[in-house]
């Protein structure tokens, strides 16, 4: 599902997050299958939305995750992954991820939600 932003400062702000998100979730991802049983590629999709996805995979068993919809989840607070891409979502920014003094990304903060939500994942794949 497409994030909605209803603001300008909205806007920057996430801006600013999706860039420094996506690194950390590759990153966490990069350190979860190095302790893994399961094997994982990059695929580039073009439909419904340009992006990536991991197509993880266990004795021919496959799961595949939109790369897009976890760094969604890292930078709003209130983002909930949907079967559709078609339809639109109201966002919040988690701002908890924007220095309040310098207004910068807040790097220690980002990563431990990105390194939370990619063990979440990893930890139910069997499930």
């Amino acid at each position: 599902m497409k994030p909605k932003i209803t603001s300008a400062i909205a806007w920057q702000q996430a801006e600013l997050l999706m860039q420094p998100a996506m690194i950390r979730v590759i990153d966490n991802i990069r350190k979860q299958l190095e302790e893994s049983v399961w094997t994982g590629i990059y695929q580039e999709v073009q439909i419904p939305i340009p992006g990536y996805q991991l197509l993880l995979e266990l004795q021919g068993e496959q799961r595949c995750i939109d790369i897009w919809e976890l760094c969604y989840r890292v930078c709003f607070l209130n983002y909930q992954p949907a079967h559709t891409q078609i339809q639109s979502q109201e966002v919040v920014i988690d701002t908890s991820l924007i220095d309040d003094d310098t207004g910068d990304v807040d790097w220690n903060r980002l990563d431990a939600k990105a390194s939370k939500l990619i063990q979440e994942i990893f930890a139910n794949l069997d499930k």
